[in-house]
């Protein structure tokens, strides 16, 4: 293995494989390191002045704010963001995603009545507010505890709960936010039944709610109010009461062999290193593209974490509407960031830079490679349902919790996500595949990891290691648990978003 790789013939900087020593001298490019680099991090090739852009991939990652000599470590202390912008046309001569059935790629899942196909079989317990948060839990773990084990065709009893639901402006995105995710969550096709559980003051009532969503009250959708009910035991008994019905309904339910055209793939980075956008991102982009050709559907999101390398979404822009409403977005951003004194390049956390990342423009074109190549055909806002097939872009935060929920909500019915830190999360009632972006990390964190995407630095392939994800996703949409969901995560990670304001 090389000491450090060089990623495009344009690049004046190369990316450390391991700890590099003072002194050492690269062979490959027969220059001596000057100082310490990290492994991961990035190490001059050859001398940069003072002000002029720094290319990583054969694109602009940020400027120098100091000269730097060949064999010099290239890191925040000598590197600035600054962004530009490039002119894109949109895309509308990429092949549009197949619209038929692909034989070759299937899974077993759960039909839903609405002709929509699950990855997996919960009774979700949803929240109008923080109020009835607790009261929520304790009827989920009851329901595991008493009922769950004379249903074994369900997967679990899911109280999926949040921090909001009043105190919020009466105009503004946040309740609507909010109803588009809790909307999203009750018409999933992994839940086979849904019971809401309000307070009964609440800003975030129930029947506008229901009414704003087009949900109707039924066999598979119930709810109530704690004050009307008489309080928490009681609302507990109830809410038992409407929980076994849902049961019995679920339990009824049975896998059976469905088209990839059925999956919704939500694509998700966190913890992100330097070798992210060389492994796991790259490998998964070919494992999106597959999806995409065989009619399923995938969704990039984390807005911030696009910015600097949007160019590369809106030239591949299906229309000039969608490629206007992504800027437009991003635009928002600006200002909403501002608002409160801050930067979009204040992004990368101290975990990304340790692992050798060093602006936002570098983590950003790691984190759009997980879209592979394919069309960009939608922009969605967050939450807001899916309505097309093939790559779709769904406005989010950043923070993983809140972005994979706004995933979830829009339809994605699997996620993907890549780390090179290490985390450890699942998002319920969606099974969460986590990809290693380097051996260590994986060997050090197996109990949290799914697969091991390092050994395309010892020389596999992106595009094999690509079938590798591809095939682990089709298993899991199959059943097959994740290592989140044998350690038992994803009630804690429904975090939906609120823009704004709390009063």
């Amino acid at each position: 293995m090389p000491q450090a790789l060089r990623l495009h013939p344009r690049d004046p900087v190369a990316v450390a494989l391991g700890d590099l020593r003072a002194g050492e001298e690269l062979t490959d490019f027969d220059i001596a390191v000057k100082e310490h680099v990290p492994r991961g991090h990035k190490v001059a090739l050859s001398a940069v002045a003072a002000g002029a852009p720094l290319h990583k991939f054969g694109q602009v990652i940020g400027r120098t704010t100091t000269d730097i000599a060949a064999g010099a470590w290239v890191h925040t202390h000598n590197l600035e963001a600054v962004h530009e912008g490039e002119e894109t046309e949109s895309a509308a001569d990429l092949p549009s995603p197949s619209t038929t059935a692909n034989d070759a790629l299937t899974f077993d899942g759960y039909r839903r009545p609405d002709g929509r196909v699950g990855t997996r079989n919960y009774v979700g317990i949803l929240t109008s507010v923080n109020c009835s948060a607790t009261v929520a839990r304790m009827v989920a773990q009851r329901a595991e505890r008493e009922l769950l084990p004379r249903f074994p065709n369900v997967d679990g009893v899911a109280a999926l709960t949040h921090a909001s639901g009043c105190a919020l402006p009466a105009e503004g995105e946040a309740l609507p936010t909010l109803r588009r995710t809790l909307g999203g969550y009750a018409r999933h096709p992994n839940f086979a039944g849904v019971l809401f559980l309000g307070l009964g003051c609440e800003g975030n009532q129930i029947d506008p709610l229901l009414e704003d969503q087009g949900l109707s009250v039924g066999d598979t959708l119930q709810w109530f109010n704690i004050q009307d009910a008489g309080g928490t035991r009681a609302s507990v008994s109830r809410a038992l009461e409407h929980v076994e019905r849902l049961l019995e309904i679920a339990d009824r339910s049975q896998r059976e062999t469905a088209s990839a055209e059925h999956l919704v793939l939500g694509l998700q980075c966190g913890g992100s290193d330097a070798f992210s956008a060389l492994t796991a991102n790259p490998a998964l982009g070919v494992a999106s593209d597959r999806l995409v050709a065989a009619g399923g559907s995938v969704i990039l999101a984390e807005t911030p974490e696009i910015w600097g390398a949007e160019h590369l979404l809106l030239s591949r822009a299906r229309s000039p509407e969608v490629a206007t409403k992504l800027r437009d977005r991003l635009a928002w951003w600006q200002d909403y960031v501002a608002q409160s004194g801050g930067e979009l390049d204040n992004n990368p956390s101290p975990g990304n830079k340790e692992g050798g990342l060093t602006t936002i423009l570098e983590k950003s074109l790691g984190a759009v490679a997980k879209g592979g190549s394919s069309a960009l055909e939608d922009f969605l806002l967050y939450a807001e349902p899916l309505a097309t097939k093939g790559l779709a872009f769904m406005d989010s935060p950043g923070y993983d919790p809140a972005s994979a929920t706004g995933q979830i909500a829009s339809g994605s019915t699997l996620v993907c996500f890549t780390t090179g830190r290490g985390s450890v999360s699942g998002f319920k009632p969606a099974p969460c595949l986590k990809l290693a972006t380097n051996t260590e990390m994986y060997e050090r964190m197996q109990d949290d990891m799914d697969l091991d995407c390092g050994p395309v630095l010892d020389g596999v392939s992106v595009e094999e290691m690509g079938e590798r994800v591809l095939q682990l996703v089709l298993e899991t949409a199959s059943g097959k648990e994740t290592a989140s969901e044998e350690l038992g995560f994803g009630d804690a990670e429904f975090v939906p978003w609120q823009p704004g304001a709390v009063l």
